[in-house]
C-alpha cells in the first residue's frame, strides 16, 4: 500500500540543515493573489508554472531586457525592519533601464536568494514588488526563490531581477541623434535610488555615528526614511512626452552618476556640458560629502546628486518638452547642453 507524504516537520533532516520547506510554500501561498493582480492581457500562465508565458508583440516590436539588484540597500532594510519598499526599488530601476531606449515594460521576474526564508518577510517583499508592477503596467510573471544555508549570512537575503518591455521599432530611443546645441534636461531623484549605499553606510553610520532611526542633521527626517526613500519610476512622464516630442537620448543615472551614465548614450565627438548649479544637492548628499571628506567628483560618480534621470532633446522642442514634464508634476530642470567634444560628461560648478 502506498503511503502518503507527509508535510516536512521541524525536526526533518532538511529543516534540521537549515532548509523549512513548509516555510517556503506558506510564503509562496501567502503571495499568490498579490501577483495574481498584476496580470495584464498577454499573460498565459499561472505564478508556480515552471516557465512564465506571456504573448510576444507584433513583429515590428523590439524586445528590451535588463538585469538589476538591491545591492547594499537590502542592509539598510534589514537594520530598520522594513522590507517593503526594496522590491519596488529593483522593479523602479529595472523599468528606468529599458526606458531609456523607448520601451514600455511588458513583464517581471524576480531572484530572492537566501540563508533561511521567513514568510512574513518574504511577504513584505513580494507586495513591494507587486505595487510596483502595479504602477508601471507590467505582470509579475515569475521567479526564483533560493533557501541556501551557509552562502548567505543567516538573516539576510539577496533580490534580484529582470525585466522585459517592447517598443516599436521605430521609436527605439538610442542617442545616435544627439547633436551639439541640443538641450539635456534632469529629472530629481527621490534620494540615493540603490546606488552608493555601501561608501554611504560607512559614513552616516561608522564615521558620523548615527543610528538608523536618528535624524539626519539639519533636515527632520530619519537616516531610515532617507536611505530608503523609494527609487523613482519615470515610465509615466517620459512616456507622455514621446507621444509628443522625438527625444534624442535618455540616460538613467544609476552606478557611475551623471559622469559615467551619459556618456553611455553620446555619440563620438560630443560631450555633455552639466551646470551644477541648476539644482539644489539634497541635504543628504552634502551631509556625506562633509562628514566623509569626498571628493566632489567622486561624490558625481558614486551617487546621483539629485538627478535621477536625464532627457536630451532638441533646443527647439526644450520648452514644449518643459511643459510637458511640469504637467506631469515631474520636476524637470534644465541642467546642461551638449557640446562638441571628446564623448564625457563637462562638470561646471
Amino acid at each position: 500500500m502506498a503511503k502518503s507524504v507527509k508535510k516536512t516537520a521541524a525536526g526533518s533532516a532538511y529543516a534540521q540543515a537549515g532548509v523549512d520547506i513548509d516555510e517556503m510554500m506558506t510564503g509562496l501561498d501567502s503571495v499568490k493573489k498579490m501577483v495574481k493582480q498584476t496580470a495584464t492581457p498577454g499573460v498565459l500562465s499561472n505564478i508556480g508554472s515552471f516557465g512564465g508565458l506571456f504573448q510576444s508583440p507584433g513583429k515590428n516590436e523590439v524586445l528590451v531586457s535588463s538585469t538589476d539588484g538591491v545591492g547594499t540597500k537590502l542592509k539598510v532594510a534589514l537594520m530598520a525592519k522594513r522590507h517593503d519598499t526594496v522590491g519596488q526599488d529593483l522593479v523602479n530601476h529595472c523599468v528606468n533601464d529599458i526606458l531609456v531606449q523607448g520601451a514600455r515594460p511588458l513583464f517581471f521576474l524576480d531572484y530572492i536568494g537566501t540563508a533561511q526564508l521567513k514568510a512574513p518577510v518574504f511577504k513584505q517583499i513580494v507586495k513591494g514588488l507587486c505595487i510596483a508592477c502595479k504602477n508601471n503596467g507590467c505582470t509579475l510573471l515569475g521567479g526564483e526563490t533560493a533557501e541556501m544555508p551557509g552562502l548567505y549570512p543567516q538573516g539576510e537575503y539577496d533580490l534580484v531581477g529582470t525585466i522585459v518591455g517592447s517598443v516599436p521599432r521605430n521609436r527605439l530611443v538610442t542617442g545616435n541623434a544627439i547633436r551639439p546645441g541640443d538641450t539635456v534636461i534632469g529629472l530629481p531623484s527621490s534620494g540615493l535610488h540603490t546606488n552608493g549605499y555601501s561608501l554611504a553606510r560607512k559614513v552616516l553610520f561608522s564615521t558620523a555615528g548615527l543610528t538608523i532611526n536618528d535624524k539626519l542633521p539639519g533636515t527632520k527626517s530619519t537616516v531610515a526614511k532617507l536611505l530608503l526613500a523609494v527609487h523613482t519610476s519615470y515610465l509615466n512622464p517620459v512616456m507622455t512626452l514621446m507621444q509628443q516630442i522625438k527625444v534624442r537620448g535618455m540616460a538613467h543615472i544609476t552606478g557611475g552618476g551623471l559622469i559615467d551614465n551619459i556618456p553611455r548614450i553620446l555619440p563620438e565627438k560630443t560631450d555633455a556640458v552639466i551646470q551644477c548649479s541648476t539644482w539644489k544637492i539634497p541635504p543628504v548628499f552634502s551631509f556625506m560629502q562633509q562628514t566623509g571628506k569626498i571628493d566632489r567628483e567622486e561624490m558625481f560618480r558614486v551617487f546621483n546628486m539629485g538627478i535621477g534621470y536625464v532627457i536630451i532633446v532638441r533646443a527647439a522642442d526644450s520648452a514644449k518638452t518643459m511643459q510637458i514634464l511640469q504637467a506631469q508634476k515631474a520636476g524637470p530642470l534644465i541642467i546642461g547642453q551638449i557640446q562638441q567634444g571628446r564623448q564625457k560628461v563637462v562638470l561646471e560648478f
